[in-house]
C-alpha cells in the first residue's frame, strides 16, 4: 500500500503504493486458512458475508455491500481491479503474481525508480500486514483474509463509520490517503507525494461498484425470504407423523 523510493532504504520512511496494471485473466487461488472459511466459487469482489459465514477467527468483519464496494474501490485505486477477478489478490508491486497465497511473500519488487515489498488487493507492507493479522488472529494470504486486514487498516484509521454510510465523500477518501498513497487528501493530493486518483473517478467507481453490488444482494435477500421452510422428517409411528407423512406426499 506504501511505496519507497529505491534510492531511500525501505526501512527509512512508509513504502508508497503506486498503481500498476493488472493481468484481465483470472487465476486460481490456492486454499486460505481462514477457519471455517471455504474459497467461494464467484468473484470475491461480488461476496457479502456474515461474521457467522466466517467462523474461526478472533475479529471477523462484516461485509456489507457498502464495505465491499469500498473495499473493490481501494483495489481499483491501487491498480489491482483486474476487472474484479480474483487475480488481484495475488499482484505485487510492479504488476508480478506471486506463486502462492500461503503467505505475503515479503519480497522487495522493483520498477524504474521505485521499490517496495507491497503485495496483494490492498497492497500490504510486510509490517503492516503482520500487525493487522496478529490483531484479528488470522494466518494465509488468501483474498478473504485479505479483506479482513483492509477493513482492519480502514478501521484502525477511524473510517469505518463513514464507510458504513454508503457514501465516499471527500472526508472518507482523505482518512484513508495516509494507508493508501492511491487515495487523495482533502487538497487532492497523495499523502506520500505519488501518483494519486482524482476523487471524481474514485466515487464513480464507488457508486456504480455499490449499486451492482446491493442489486445481487436483494436478490438474495428475496431468494432466502421466498424458500418454503423445511420441516424435519417424521421418524415415529404416531398418527400426526403418519398424516404429516400423506400431506406431503411422501
Amino acid at each position: 500500500m506504501l511505496a519507497i523510493a529505491s534510492r531511500f532504504s525501505r526501512f527509512c520512511l512508509p513504502a508508497l503504493v503506486l498503481a500498476i496494471s493488472a493481468p484481465a485473466h483470472a487465476t486460481a487461488w490456492d486454499e486460505i486458512r481462514l477457519p471455517g472459511a471455504a474459497p467461494s466459487s464467484q468473484p470475491q469482489s461480488l461476496a457479502i458475508a456474515t461474521p457467522q459465514d466466517l467462523p474461526g477467527a478472533r475479529a471477523i468483519f462484516e461485509i456489507t455491500p457498502e464495505r465491499r464496494a469500498l473495499l473493490n474501490t481501494i483495489r481499483y485505486a491501487e491498480g489491482t481491479w483486474a476487472n474484479g477477478e480474483d487475480v488481484g489478490y495475488r499482484i505485487m508491486f510492479g504488476g508480478s503474481l506471486m506463486a502462492s497465497l500461503d503467505r505475503h511473500p515479503d519480497r522487495v519488487n522493483r520498477t524504474v525508480g521505485y521499490a517496495s515489498a507491497a503485495a496483494g488487493a490492498y497492497q500490504f507492507m510486510p509490517f503492516t500486514w503482520s500487525m493487522a493479522t496478529r490483531a484479528l488472529g488470522i494466518t494465509g494470504f488468501g483474498p478473504q483474509v485479505q479483506d479482513q486486514a483492509a477493513i482492519f487498516l480502514i478501521h484502525r484509521r477511524g473510517a469505518l463509520a463513514l464507510a458504513d454510510r454508503g457514501i465516499l465523500t471527500p472526508e472518507l477518501a482523505a482518512k484513508l490517503a495516509p494507508e493508501w498513497a492511491s487515495f487523495p487528501t482533502l487538497a487532492g493530493r497523495s499523502f506520500y507525494g505519488q501518483p494519486v486518483k482524482r476523487y471524481s473517478q474514485l466515487r464513480a467507481f464507488y457508486e456504480a461498484n455499490l449499486a451492482n453490488l446491493r442489486a445481487i444482494d436483494n436478490v438474495r435477500t428475496d431468494l432466502a425470504q421466498a424458500a418454503p421452510p423445511v420441516r424435519p422428517a417424521c421418524t415415529d409411528d404416531s398418527l400426526s407423523c403418519a398424516l404429516q407423512e400423506t400431506s406431503s406426499g411422501r
